[in-house]
C-alpha cells in the first residue's frame, strides 16, 4: 500500500454515443491518487480492440454491457475491453500495488474496483452495480497465477482469450449436444477471428465437415485457414449442397441470409445457432422462417454447466490446453493467421473503433492498443 493521500491523478475516459457506435469523445477530471478503504486503483496498460467489442457496445442495453462502466450519462457509455492493468494503490489485503491484472475494463486511464473473493488466482469486482450481471465479467486474474500467462503473448492473450472462450465453449456446446443430428456447419462470417477459432476446435471432429460463408474479399483469407471443406461467396450460399443434416452456425446476424439458408436447405436444417452479431442488435425476431427457430447461444450458460460437472479447475485446465495450441498456430507467420497491430494512445482507440463499426477491418490483423 502506497501513501497517495494527497496527491491528485487525471483520470480520462473515452466515451462511445450509444446510438452512433463511430462516434466517441475523450473525458478528464482530477481524482485523489488513493484508494478508498475496501478498494484498489488500477492504471490501464493496454487492450485488444476487435469486432467483439462493437457487439458488447451493439448489444449495450439489450444486454447490460454498458452497465459494467457507468458513466452517469444517458447518451454516452463506456464501451468494455479486455486487457491488463496494474494496481497502482490498494486498500485491499491480498492485492498489492504493483501487481498486473488481466481481465474486463473501461477504455479508460485508471479504473477504481471493490475486490470480494480475493485467492491466489485473483478476484472479483464487487462494486454495487456489477453484483446482478454477469459474474463472468467481473472476474479479475492475476498473471503471476496464471497458467494460460506470458509476459510475450500478453498481445495474443487480449485479442483471442475473450474471443477463443466463446469459440471453445461453442465447439462444446455443440459436441456436448451431438451437433443437434447435423453432419455439416455451414458458417457465415467465417472471417471472424471467433468463427474461425470455432472451426479451429471442430476442424477434426469425425463425421462433421465445416462449409464457410464469407465475404468476396475475404474469400482466399478463409480458404488458407484449411478449417473449412468448402469456402463460397455470400452471393454463392445457393450452390452449397443441401443433401446432410445441416447446422448453421451464424456470426453475420443478417436477417437475409439466415432467410436463404432457411429456405435453402429447407427440411436439411437441423439447427439454428446464433452465436452474435455486431451489426444486428435484435434478437432473434420471428421472421416466420421455414425449420427449426433460430436459437441464441451465449457461452457463460455452457461455463456454468461445465464448472459444475468438471469444476472450475477442470475447465480452467482444458480452456488453457486448447487456447494455447490456438495461439501456437496463430501466431505463427508460416500459417499466415496473425498481423499485430500495435497502436499507441486514446486517439489511436478513437480512430480504430471508427473503423471497426464501419467494417473495415482485415481479417488477419489484431489491434492492440497501448495507455502507457
Amino acid at each position: 500500500m502506497q501513501d497517495n493521500t494527497d496527491q491528485a491523478l487525471k483520470v480520462t475516459r473515452l466515451l462511445t454515443r450509444k446510438d452512433a457506435l463511430n462516434e466517441s469523445r475523450l473525458e478528464a477530471r482530477q481524482e485523489s491518487a488513493a484508494a478508498a478503504p475496501g478498494e484498489v486503483l488500477l492504471k490501464i496498460d493496454r487492450f485488444a480492440l476487435t469486432t467483439n467489442n462493437i457487439t458488447y457496445a451493439a448489444f449495450g442495453e439489450a444486454m447490460n454491457y454498458w452497465q459494467f462502466f457507468p458513466t452517469g450519462q444517458q447518451d454516452w457509455g463506456h464501451m468494455p475491453v479486455w486487457g491488463f492493468a496494474d494496481v497502482v494503490d490498494s486498500q485491499v489485503p491480498g492485492v498489492a500495488a504493483g501487481e498486473r491484472f488481466y481481465g474486463y475494463f473501461p477504455i479508460a486511464s485508471h479504473i477504481r474496483m471493490q475486490p470480494e473473493r480475493v485467492t491466489a488466482r485473483g478476484f472479483y469486482d464487487a462494486s454495487e452495480h456489477r453484483r446482478t450481471l454477469t459474474s463472468a465479467y467481473n472476474q479479475y486474474t492475476r498473471v503471476s497465477n496464471d497458467a494460460a500467462y506470458a509476459p510475450e503473448l500478453e498481445n495474443h492473450q487480449m485479442l483471442y482469450r475473450p474471443l477463443f472462450i466463446t469459440s471453445f465453449m461453442l465447439a462444446d456446446f455443440l459436441e456436448d449436444n451431438r451437433f443437434f443430428g447435423a453432419t455439416r456447419l455451414v458458417v457465415s462470417s467465417a472471417s471472424s477471428k471467433t468463427a474461425y477459432g470455432t472451426a479451429f476446435c471442430l476442424r477434426d471432429i469425425p463425421g462433421i465437415s465445416l462449409a464457410a460463408i464469407t465475404s468476396g474479399r475475404n474469400r482466399a483469407f478463409v480458404e488458407g485457414l484449411g478449417c473449412y471443406r468448402e469456402v463460397v461467396g455470400y452471393d454463392a450460399l445457393e450452390t452449397l449442397p443441401a443433401d446432410a443434416p445441416t447446422l448453421y452456425v451464424d456470426f453475420s446476424g443478417d436477417e437475409a441470409l439466415r432467410a436463404r439458408v432457411h429456405r435453402h436447405f429447407g427440411s436439411a436444417l437441423a439447427y439454428d445457432c446464433f452465436a452474435g452479431s455486431a451489426q444486428n442488435t435484435g434478437f432473434l425476431r420471428d421472421t416466420g422462417l421455414p425449420g427449426p427457430k433460430p436459437e441464441f447461444y451465449f457461452a457463460p450458460v455452457q461455463i456454468r454447466k461445465r464448472n459444475a460437472e468438471w469444476g472450475p479447475e477442470g475447465v480452467n485446465q482444458r480452456f488453457n490446453a486448447a487456447q494455447r495450441k490456438f495461439i501456437d498456430h496463430v501466431k505463427a507467420p508460416a500459417n499466415g493467421w496473425l498481423t499485430l497491430v500495435e497502436e499507441q494512445g486514446f486517439g489511436a482507440a478513437q480512430e480504430r473503433i471508427a473503423s471497426l463499426v464501419a467494417g473495415a477491418s482485415e481479417p488477419r490483423a489484431g489491434y492492440v492498443v497501448r495507455l502507457a
